[in-house]
């Protein structure tokens, strides 16, 4: 018999294992949720373990949701089913419970981003009531393209320093690990580069340093020219891929970046949904 359970702050370690056991499977390549990774994102992205939920058959973990709170949303970060437990109906009663606690507790705002070719995600989503509300997309910087900026042109400058043009109001139509909460949340470990005319900022990017690449994680520029010249720059620094994750039009419209060459390497769809009492 089947059972679902919301989780308590003490619930790290079985939130790994359902990851690894339903979510993993999913995605060959990715490299599996450790302890570490649910801590930072309780940090940076308000992962709430009351706003996840685990089912069951017996004692093993065949389903997951992994949902963030930040008000007046809630996001589904993550929803998983064990593949040998798919298409019985556990992943819309976690959807469908989760939206029934917060319909009483709150956020009652419900999102998710999902994989724009996951179709049984999205078939979800939909038939639970959810709707699509905008689009995102990562994009790549070919590292054939990373070239330095003539000298003195591009400046580090201190994160802090270009907040006022970087971070975004807090109701931006922005993806979660975009808005203005998670940037603010991950400022320590962000590094900045600008160009700056006498005039104006004409190109600037918050960004951090992870195991393999660069990701770029707020960014502006008046022109294209100036953008082409950051991105390029920032690759040759730091002898990195340089990728933008979750990026919407609202930031940089997806034509100006494919224009100075990057690639558009996956979609996600944003859904967006009311909690409703069951």
């Amino acid at each position: 018999m089947s059972a679902y359970r919301f989780c308590r702050t003490d619930d790290i370690p079985l939130l790994v294992e359902a990851l690894n056991a339903c979510s993993l499977p999913h995605t060959p390549g990715a490299a599996p949720a450790t302890a570490a990774d649910l801590k930072r994102d309780i940090r940076e992205l308000d992962l709430w373990c009351s706003s996840c939920m685990v089912a069951f058959e017996g004692s093993d973990p065949i389903g997951v949701l992994i949902g963030c709170k930040r008000p007046p949303h809630t996001l589904v970060r993550r929803i998983a089913v064990r593949p040998d437990h798919v298409r019985r109906g556990h992943g819309r009663h976690l959807l469908t419970s989760l939206s029934a606690k917060l319909a009483i507790l709150g956020p009652k705002l419900l999102a998710a981003e999902v994989d724009a070719l996951d179709a049984p995600a999205r078939a979800l989503f939909e038939a639970c009531g959810w709707r699509e509300e905008r689009r995102y997309a990562d994009f790549t910087l070919d590292p054939s393209l990373a070239e330095p900026a003539p000298r003195g042109i591009v400046q580090v400058a201190a994160a802090d320093e270009v907040t006022h043009d970087l971070l975004p109001a807090d109701d931006a139509p922005r993806s979660w690990e975009r808005i203005r909460g998670t940037l603010v949340k991950r400022m320590e470990r962000l590094s900045a580069l600008a160009i700056a005319s006498m005039e104006r900022l004409e190109a600037a990017a918050l960004y951090s340093k992870e195991i393999d690449r660069v990701a770029v994680w707020s960014l502006s520029a008046v022109s294209d020219d100036a953008l082409a010249t950051l991105l390029r720059d920032l690759a040759h620094r730091e002898r990195a891929p340089v990728v933008i994750p979750g990026i919407g039009d609202e930031e940089i419209e997806a034509r100006r970046l494919l224009a100075i060459g990057l690639t558009r390497e996956a979609e996600q769809i944003g859904f967006g949904a009311e909690a409703r009492k069951a």
